[in-house]
């Protein structure tokens, strides 16, 4: 049964949304009608992000960037089809990706000594967590993130892109976890990942792993260099360090209230639209 919670109705289908704003934009599934006109070739859109995201097209603005190369592209799939250079097109990128599958990690982080079956892992990783340098920049708030994948995922925030979409109804979704997850709970679809241990389900094998890092083996070798505290991901002593940090990097164009967590934002954003 697929239960959407939201005190906004859509009159034509009963969609319930978490304001009024939300229920304008979905009723354009149903009348057809796209408001937002691109001014270069005068296609039409039914969301603001969606043409955000096709203006690219006419202004070359790369925002999609290889990891391994840094090539860019003006389109996510392109990118993707980019990555396929990278794998198996020689048999040593195939002996790499077979190493994934043995649990053999060959390339060790000089850094962290964190290992990894793939050496373009150990790139990104470098990257995400030892590299400093912050070249991609939000257009709506300033905003500075190492990776393009993480900037593509933040402007979505500012402009409620959701370009994934489920199969069966008419929900759609900023991440591609938040469809996964809905297409088990509402759809039965996909596969569950149960803990071996104590039989919880997850969704994804990421909070899987995650899981069992705090519940079962309480790992957690990333240490706050502020206070004792220990975190079993780099990613969440990243996050804490802004509880020692005065820096808020979350904006609302609304009202102009800065927030320094993401999740503090959105909470704030889905009130302030209404």
């Amino acid at each position: 049964m697929n239960i959407h919670r939201g005190k906004y109705k859509c009159p034509d289908c009963g969609k319930c949304c978490q304001s009024s704003r939300h229920v304008a934009t979905h009723r354009r599934s149903h009348s057809g009608e796209k408001p937002f006109e691109c001014t270069v070739c005068s296609k039409r859109f039914t969301k603001a992000g969606d043409l955000v995201e096709h203006r690219r097209i006419h202004s070359g603005e790369k925002l999609f960037q290889c990891y391994l190369c840094d090539k860019a592209f003006i389109q996510s799939g392109n990118l993707n089809r980019h990555m396929r250079i990278h794998t198996f097109n020689r048999s040593g990128h195939l002996n790499t990706h077979l190493g994934t599958h043995s649990g053999e990690k060959p390339h060790k982080c000089s850094l962290c000594d964190k290992c990894f079956s793939d050496s373009s892992n150990l790139q990104q990783h470098k990257r995400r967590i030892h590299n400093n340098r912050r070249p991609y920049h939000c257009p709506y708030c300033g905003k500075l993130f190492k990776m393009t994948n993480e900037l593509k995922r933040h402007v979505r925030i500012h402009t409620d892109a959701k370009p994934y979409s489920c199969r069966h109804c008419s929900d759609c979704f900023r991440m591609l976890d938040q469809l996964k997850s809905h297409l088990l709970k509402s759809h039965n679809e996909g596969t569950w990942f149960t803990c071996d241990i104590c039989q919880q389900q997850f969704v994804t094998c990421y909070l899987l792993k995650r899981h069992s890092l705090r519940r079962h083996e309480d790992v957690k070798p990333y240490v706050c260099s502020e206070c004792p505290r220990r975190f079993c991901r780099a990613s969440e002593l990243r996050l804490h360090h802004l509880v020692h940090s005065d820096i808020k990097s979350f904006s609302c164009g609304l009202c102009n209230k800065s927030f320094k967590q993401l999740q503090n934002f959105l909470n704030h954003f889905k009130k302030c639209v209404i």
